[in-house]
């Protein structure tokens, strides 16, 4: 049985799978604002959702601030009483090794969570790591290295940091993407290759890794990727994980425009609307869906 801990609470079925507390937006007297990383993108997608759906369930101002229960409107972080398919609005640092920091990340969040899960949690013992951020993620790849437990697949731009190639020996699927990659290519990569990783690693849990800055316009990731390319790439990683019947966890990760908070907030929607979060998601089907995208 898993050990006692306060982080399995009952999570009623009215509210939304997304783990969030706003302890995660970093303010200093506005400093913060110079910085790259946004590090209130986290309270913006929620405030985003937020409007969404006072509109749509309530009929209201979309000024308005009230909602239907959205995990962490409150404050604290809710967890779900086992593995489900769940969006952490937040985390992704996965730069940060057990040893060392690296990038903007502080804390190695992703080897935190996959090593409560082989430690507390029984009938996990093999992880997938599905890293689709733009950069590497040298750090938890550094963590797992000679692991067999943990199988790590990683789609990156291969010409920007970090570069670390003493980690890339721990990825067993490697997709490295040149300067300028567009919807089409990136997103029969990233399908191709997770049906394969998944094939080759059954795993338990999978931890998606789901960072926005492949989004175009971004100068720290280099990818030119569409807002819908991205509502579309989280589309079908929830869908093949689905058909694979392996929980997942999606946490956010980088993304360096300001833009990048909606277009979270519109594939957490699409994911939802689809069924393949929330109440709904033990009776989607994994077949493809014509169901056209949020925009």
């Amino acid at each position: 049985m898993p050990h006692a801990t306060q982080l399995y609470q009952h999570v009623p079925g009215t509210r939304w799978p997304i783990v969030y507390s706003p302890r995660y937006n970093i303010t200093f007297m506005g400093l913060e604002k110079l910085h790259p990383f946004d590090a209130g993108k986290w309270g913006k997608v929620i405030g985003f959702l937020k409007v969404v759906l006072c509109c749509r369930y309530h009929h209201r101002n979309p000024a308005c601030h009230l909602s239907p229960q959205l995990p962490g409107a409150e404050e604290g972080v809710e967890a779900p009483s086992d593995p489900d398919r769940r969006n952490h609005n937040g985390g992704g640092f996965h730069h940060c090794s057990s040893d060392r920091g690296g990038g903007f990340c502080a804390y190695a969040d992703i080897t935190l969570a996959i090593k409560f899960l082989f430690e507390r949690v029984e009938g996990i013992s093999r992880a997938t790591i599905v890293d689709l951020d733009a950069h590497q993620g040298n750090g938890h790849e550094r963590d797992f290295m000679g692991d067999q437990r943990v199988y790590i697949m990683d789609v990156y731009n291969r010409h920007i940091y970090p570069g670390d190639r003493f980690a890339k020996q721990a990825i067993r699927r490697k997709v490295e993407l040149e300067w300028g990659t567009e919807d089409d290519e990136y997103l029969d990569k990233v399908e191709r290759n997770l049906k394969r990783a998944l094939q080759e690693h059954p795993p338990d849990v999978m931890v998606y890794n789901a960072g926005t800055d492949i989004l175009e316009g971004d100068r720290l990731g280099g990818l030119s990727i569409s807002p819908q390319g991205i509502v579309k790439r989280d589309e079908l990683v929830f869908r093949v994980a689905r058909g694979c019947r392996v929980p997942i966890l999606m946490v956010t990760s980088g993304g360096y425009q300001k833009r990048t908070a909606r277009i979270i907030a519109d594939s957490i929607l699409n994911l939802y609307d689809l069924g393949l979060i929330g109440p709904e998601a033990a009776s989607v089907s994994a077949q493809n869906s014509d169901t056209p995208l949020l925009l």
